[in-house]
């Protein structure tokens, strides 16, 4: 009897606690706690997804930009180098500008200085077998030039003597340099005043060839006196600059002395020239 009984009472403790807890929870259901429990959490796991998802975009957004910032910097770069070369290229040509007007107002101080009737002439083309042997200008018959007459040359302020015209045609002209050697000129020593022959070697790199001086001069000489022409010869005008002696050279088995001239004008840079007439005035 006393285990029946307490069979009974262990049974009407649990369904009693059973009641409670059961009730505990109706209640929790009645008041919102649980519901309040799970927004939370499922808030809680969502602000930490949006804040993962917001954190990548932002990411991407400012890799984004900066690809597109590099992008604008490249094309603005390329702009700049592309202003800076056009800059780069007009100050190449005014500067190119400026030499060239500083040349043609030489050329044409000179040319008025002239007391003969001058014809400045561009060079335009050179001899194919030699590419400083006899050259073409851009004057001929129809601008008054005429066969043998003399050409000269003023190149950084120094006036010198460059050949003399040996082919005419209606436009254009043959001028043959002193270096050619079938060009022979009548020339003089300035300080001794003595006349000897001039003539080439074929070749714009070696020097002119001096002769007929004799020896007994030879003290009175030294290396940079200056060859000028005679104008003995009636094909030049008198004292225009040859070149300057370089060497002297006494040879036993000849009576002269063997003198090298540089000339004054450095023909492989000579673009412009000056045919003299030796016969008519310059009425400037």
């Amino acid at each position: 009897m006393a285990s029946k009984h307490s069979f009974r009472f262990g049974l009407s403790e649990f369904l009693l606690i059973g009641f409670v807890v059961f009730s505990g929870i109706m209640l929790a259901f009645h008041s919102g706690g649980f519901v309040v429990n799970f927004q939370q959490v499922g808030f809680t796991a969502l602000s930490s997804v949006q804040k993962g998802v917001s954190t990548v975009a932002s990411g991407i957004g400012d890799t984004f930009n900066a690809v597109k910032e590099l992008a604008r910097l490249r094309e603005e770069n390329k702009e700049l180098t592309e202003r800076l070369k056009n800059y780069e290229i007009l100050q190449r040509s005014n500067t190119d500008i400026k030499k060239e007007n500083e040349r043609l107002k030489e050329q044409l101080g000179f040319s008025l200085s002239l007391q003969e009737k001058n014809y400045p002439a561009q060079i335009i083309s050179r001899n194919p077998d030699s590419l400083y042997s006899a050259f073409t200008i851009n004057k001929g018959s129809r601008h008054g030039i005429r066969k043998n007459m003399p050409v000269l040359a003023i190149q950084g302020g120094i006036v010198g003597l460059v050949g003399k015209v040996v082919t005419v045609g209606a436009l254009t002209s043959l001028v043959m340099p002193i270096y050619d050697s079938k060009c022979s000129v009548s020339a003089r020593i300035q300080n001794t005043r003595d006349i000897g022959l001039v003539t080439g070697d074929g070749s714009v790199d070696s020097p002119l060839n001096m002769a007929y001086i004799k020896k007994r001069v030879l003290d009175e000489l030294q290396v940079g006196d200056l060859i000028v022409t005679s104008g003995e010869s009636g094909n030049f005008m008198g004292d225009i600059p040859i070149g300057s002696i370089s060497d002297i050279k006494v040879l036993d088995y000849d009576s002269s002395l063997s003198i090298k001239v540089m000339p004054v004008i450095d023909f492989s840079r000579i673009e412009m020239v000056i045919v003299s007439d030796l016969h008519e005035k310059n009425n400037k």
